[in-house]
């Protein structure tokens, strides 16, 4: 599809369904019918614009994961080529490349408190870089027997890294001693920790999403509802909302209170199949979808969608800074986007 290259109203498409009860045809197929939650709304009398503000070419393949530093200075992406690229993120213009892994690199992490970020790829092994002098990896964690599917460091022990494998292995990693220190199963595809307390480890396998008690690490709960396997989790900023992809379906679970491990919200679609998901930074009810070629912008307290077009092809990935109030969307199309 065409890349936007003027601003989108969300305004004027919620309007239109309040006033005659229709939604384009995008938004009524992938519409379910769940409870309305009270808590954060979008403002809709003050209008809402949601638009592409930069794009670039980021690589010669696939783009497959994409991560914002946490001063939201630099976003990384990277892919099938089996390169990073760190870019600027006022201007998307590259600041350094990343090579040294030997296949495709599946995710890619800043860490939350030091200038590092982490790889993890198919070629078994998780990869330490130093953000600010990135020519060549830090460390290079080798232990894993299958591609390493998802990485990520725990928000508040910078020490800690965690990885998980295609054999449903989870690794904990020291970047002081520069070892292993835990080997556990549970996690296969994405794995997650819960940002801030950084209490749980949310590990996706199958259709199956664990709950892991970060200390223990003791499964906690186990999160049930999805019939096919699950492509993406994502935590919203305060920790106490979990959101869950599946090509069919999102499920918003809640871990924050007395009723943890409860699905608040979920969306069906019989359409465009769902890839990957971000709470929105400013508005907290809203979350960002990515499908083949468009972004689906779900207002969960209201219960109502918009479909935008965004790549020419699946967007594997999306990325929130709180601090700029962007989102980056990574496609197999190649390129990389901001939107605000």
């Amino acid at each position: 599809m065409g890349m936007i290259k003027k601003l989108l109203n969300f305004q004027a498409e919620m309007d239109r369904f309040v006033e005659d009860g229709s939604l384009d045809d995008s938004g009524e197929s992938c519409l379910s019918q769940d409870d309305i939650d009270p808590r954060d709304t979008v403002d809709v009398s003050k209008g809402f614009t949601f638009a592409e503000v930069n794009t670039v070419r980021a690589s010669t393949s696939k783009v497959v994961c994409c991560h914002f530093s946490s001063d939201g200075k630099l976003l990384a992406s990277a892919g099938h080529d089996k390169k990073a690229v760190l870019w600027y993120t006022d201007t998307l213009t590259p600041k350094a490349t990343l090579e040294g892994h030997a296949s495709m690199i599946t995710d890619v992490r800043f860490s939350p408190g030091m200038p590092l970020l982490a790889t993890s790829s198919f070629d078994k092994t998780v990869r330490v870089w130093d953000a600010d002098n990135p020519g060549h990896s830090l460390w290079t964690f080798m232990g894993h027997n299958a591609a390493v599917m998802s990485l990520d460091f725990h928000p508040n022990k910078d020490d800690l890294i965690c990885s998980c494998d295609e054999d449903g292995e989870i690794r904990y990693w020291s970047i002081n001693n520069g070892s292993c220190a835990r080997v556990f199963k549970g996690g296969m595809y994405q794995m997650r920790f819960q940002p801030r307390v950084g209490r749980y480890l949310a590990a996706a396998a199958g259709n199956v999403i664990s709950i892991l008690d970060v200390e223990t690490p003791a499964c906690r709960q186990t999160l049930q509802g999805h019939t096919k396997p699950i492509h993406s989790v994502c935590w919203n900023s305060t920790g106490d909302l979990l959101a869950s992809v599946s090509e069919d379906a999102v499920r918003v679970w809640t871990l924050g209170s007395g009723s943890e491990g409860e699905c608040v919200h979920e969306l069906s679609c019989n359409g465009n199949k769902f890839y990957s998901c971000v709470f929105h930074p400013t508005y907290p009810s809203l979350l960002a979808i990515g499908c083949y070629q468009s972004l689906e912008l779900w207002n969960m307290s209201e219960n109502q969608m918009m479909s935008l077009p965004a790549h020419d092809g699946i967007i594997a990935a999306l990325a929130v800074s709180n601090v700029t109030g962007l989102v980056a969307s990574a496609s197999h199309d190649k390129s990389v986007k901001l939107w605000k």
